[in-house]
């Protein structure tokens, strides 16, 4: 167990001790116009970075350790690249896409089994959402796509695809949302053997931001497996804070992670590092 906990720690330290603490803005490169100061400063960024749907790309590196698995209490460490890109669709509307690229190196769950690590199914989301937020209620809806881009400890083996929805309220430094999607298989993978896919993920989520760009967050990840019947709810809390490179703005934020409901030989604890590099309009 300690050396579990280390090596978490271990990582997440390399990765905070590169930065130091500043206010960043980038320009942009054809027909410049200052964007307005909410948008620029590092709260402005934190606030856009609690909105699932915000006009801002950012590049969210999630590193996710948990424990413990199977009767051998195995580790898993999962880090999900989430790249969040909005594309202008008129004069009124944005389609953001966001996309989830798992990495998973999983420990021996069983004794004499041993581990394996690959990459994971990816899970990309469209959310065609409106441009100006009305009284501070957002909204966006749109699909949502399973690519069996997974190796075969870690895949589905399926194409998938479903709905997808986010909505949020954001005033005083407060946002409040919920986001929600809903998978099903429509082919196989190269395994006809694997079961079809059913599942159902609610996310509701709250956070607080600070004028200094801190924020503490709190969401539980809901999912529901319609075929086994089986949930798994863990709850997150998270502190953020917004730093640079240099001129480039980064959020780090760390967090802890307790499974409420698990399926048999599930985790029952986790812990969270996340790194996101900001490229503000």
């Amino acid at each position: 167990m300690k050396r579990r906990v280390l090596t978490f720690v271990t990582v997440a330290a390399s990765w905070a001790t590169l930065t130091t603490p500043l206010h960043a803005q980038e320009a942009e490169t054809v027909a410049p116009v200052a964007p307005p100061a909410a948008e620029t400063s590092s709260q402005g960024l934190a606030d856009q970075l609690a909105n699932p749907v915000a006009n801002l790309i950012s590049v969210p590196f999630q590193f996710n350790y948990d424990c413990c698995y199977g009767p051998a209490d195995g580790d898993k460490l999962t880090v999900n690249i989430q790249p969040v890109i909005p594309i202008s669709v008129g004069s009124d509307w944005n389609l953001i896409t966001r996309t989830i690229l798992p990495v998973v190196t999983q420990g021996e769950t069983v004794r004499g089994v041993g581990g394996a690590s690959g990459l994971g199914d990816t899970v990309q989301s469209f959310f065609l959402s409106p441009k100006n937020a009305s009284n501070g209620f957002v909204w966006g809806v749109g699909p949502v796509i399973l690519w069996p881009t997974g190796a075969d400890a870690f895949s589905a083996k399926k194409f998938g695809a479903g709905p997808t929805a986010v909505m949020l309220k954001q005033g005083g430094g407060m946002t409040f949302g919920l986001l929600a999607n809903h998978i099903w298989s429509f082919a196989d993978a190269g395994n006809a053997h694997r079961p079809d896919v059913s599942a159902t993920f609610i996310q509701p989520f709250v956070t607080k931001t600070l004028p200094d760009s801190t924020a503490f967050g709190l969401n539980v990840e809901t999912s529901y497996d319609w075929k086994s019947e089986s949930w798994v709810v863990p709850v997150n809390a998270t502190v953020s804070h917004v730093f640079a490179f240099g001129k480039q703005p980064v959020s780090l934020g760390v967090g802890a992670r307790y499974y409420a409901e698990r399926p048999e030989g599930g985790p029952s604890w986790g812990a969270r590092f996340v790194m996101t590099l900001l490229f503000p309009k």
